[in-house]
């Protein structure tokens, strides 16, 4: 595991500057820890009872996408015809198929299902169609608590739209990122606003449960001004809970590799981009919405949920299908094989394509649990007591005695709460590391 090259996401830098290899923390412990060695365990858990406590969701990764955006660090692709969608999306069906036979899948029910990408709204409604009737075949759905769908607006028609809504999309999310054409050209977007603008009256007519926007702060070019003007277009669009994520910059982004490359690229530092995320939630909560993660608000009037965020946060089973998935089955990590060609061989053989995995340790399950869930802003220690029968502000002490001396968070053990200051909203992620084994620290996060 080498350590010489120490990221954001793994030693807590608290740099000025938006360096490149920052990165949103979304699992524990770090990916570049996952390896070849453990995938005969995967195979071993998929023979085995699930566990009884366990919730099971189903991912699907649609990797394609009609412009690669300079800030993506996906695997999507931009150059496939008709013709090899239609072969991905039959080995992905077919790769669903494979999981509902295995024990440790067969007849659980679905608490959620998530459209990811990539663009899921790309591919066509027939593709679209074909490869929901195969999937509900084997893995029905209609009883699940939330389908979340991803789209970015230039690939939406009210056909496209409505067939949607009738697979039984709860959760429509728009890839919106800015409302300032000049802004998404430059970095890559495929969209321009006006097509946000002749989606939304399709969309409110179509009337889905849930619909969340997406937005950026800190994309190259956004100022003050730009930036005001988005957040008041975004609260205009009236969506019913809104997403604020601040520009990162991990290794494999076209916008990294030129950095890298020597190019100096206007990036806005952490303290400005933190500016204009709060400056956007204390607009959004002028509005009438109210915070409930350190990216998301939502409408005040409505129940505060993200069942696929929530149940993978809670470390529930979850298998994610397609190229270069990520899946979560009983205490171990798996990815699936990240190319093209591998993927798609080792279906033709009929074989799951898993290439890497790492098995938790009870130590590393708490730890996952507690940071992720510590970006929803509010924790209780009982929660942690009554599932893994330990006491976090016993256990990490250290580290929670440091953020809350250092105003990152406020520690009520009368009311069984650890509660983020805004402070800490604002750059929770860049906190995370506090809570990291020592072997974990100072690597590489991918």
């Amino acid at each position: 595991m080498s350590k010489s090259i120490p990221e954001p996401a793994t030693a807590g830098i608290e740099s000025k500057d938006t360096t490149v290899g920052s990165v949103f923390v979304s699992n524990y412990p770090p990916y570049s820890t996952w390896n070849e060695a453990t995938v005969p365990e995967v195979h071993d858990a998929l023979t085995e009872k699930p566990r009884k406590d366990a919730l099971l969701g189903l991912y699907m990764h649609i990797p394609f996408c009609r412009k690669r955006c300079k800030f993506c660090y996906f695997r999507v692709y931009t150059d496939k015809n008709s013709s090899e969608i239609d072969t991905y999306l039959n080995a992905l069906a077919k790769e669903i198929e494979i999981y509902s036979r295995q024990p440790a899948i067969a007849d659980r029910p679905l608490h959620f299902v998530y459209f990811g990408g990539g663009t899921p709204s790309y591919i066509s409604v027939k593709h679209l169609t074909n490869l929901v009737d195969r999937v509900k075949k084997v893995m029905p759905w209609d009883a699940a608590e939330e389908i979340a769908f991803e789209c970015e607006p230039g690939t939406l028609t009210q056909k496209k739209l409505e067939a949607i809504k009738h697979i039984g999309v709860t959760r429509l999310s728009l890839g919106v990122e800015n409302l300032n054409d000049d802004i998404l050209a430059e970095n890559g977007r495929a969209h321009l606003s006006k097509e946000v603008y002749r989606i939304a009256p399709w969309i409110q007519e179509l009337d889905f449960e849930q619909v969340n926007m997406d937005l950026i702060s800190g994309m190259i070019g956004e100022t003050w001004e730009s930036w005001r003007d988005t957040v008041k277009k975004t609260i205009e669009l009236n969506p019913d809970c809104v997403t604020v994520y601040q520009l990162e910059l991990p290794f494999n982004t076209v916008y990294s590799k030129d950095i890298l490359g020597g190019d100096a690229l206007p990036v806005a530092d952490w303290k400005l981009k933190r500016e204009w995320h709060q400056y956007a939630f204390e607009q959004f909560e002028k509005a009438g919405y109210a915070q409930s993660s350190a990216y998301t608000v939502i409408k005040k009037d409505q129940p505060s949920k993200f069942v696929y965020r929530d149940a993978v946060w809670q470390g529930n089973d979850m298998i994610g299908t397609g190229v270069a998935s990520f899946s979560h089955l009983s205490g171990i990590h798996f990815q699936n094989a990240p190319s093209w060609g591998d993927y798609l061989g080792n279906l033709e053989e009929d074989k799951l394509p898993v290439y890497r995995a790492l098995k938790l340790t009870e130590a590393e399950k708490l730890t996952r649990e507690m940071i992720l869930q510590l970006k929803l802003g509010k924790i209780r220690p009982s929660y942690f007591r009554a599932k893994f029968n330990a006491d976090i502000l016993k256990i990490y002490a250290e580290a929670y005695q440091k953020l809350q001396n250092d105003g990152m968070l406020v520690i009520k053990s009368k009311s069984d709460e650890i509660q983020l200051t805004e402070r800490g909203l604002l750059r929770v992620d860049s906190l995370l590391p506090e809570f990291y084994a020592p072997e974990y620290q100072n690597t590489r996060y991918t």
